[in-house]
């Protein structure tokens, strides 16, 4: 849905850094969903998550579920079967 039909009120940026400005930005409805958006395009596309989603992405961060993220580019895989950090031969 487009930011701009939420408002421009209540929008959070409890990821920024020292990156210039642009970060995530979210929003908590009122019926528990969480709205994120792009802080440099406050009116573009606000993606819609339910509780529960926002709950498993965020546990699973703090488990390190995502830190695959934060390391170097992984090798290509030939075959999307293989398994990931192996080539096929």
């Amino acid at each position: 849905m487009p930011a701009k039909d939420l408002g421009t009120e209540g929008w959070s940026k409890p990821w920024s850094g020292p990156n210039g400005g642009a970060c995530v930005e979210v929003l908590k409805l009122g019926d528990g969903r969480v709205a994120v958006r792009q802080s440099t395009d406050p009116d573009g596309p606000a993606l819609i998550y339910a509780r529960h989603e926002i709950e498993g992405f965020i546990q699973g961060a703090k488990t390190g579920a995502a830190d695959f993220l934060l390391v170097g580019p992984e090798p290509a895989r030939a075959d999307p079967s293989t398994p990931r950090g192996r080539r096929a031969a």
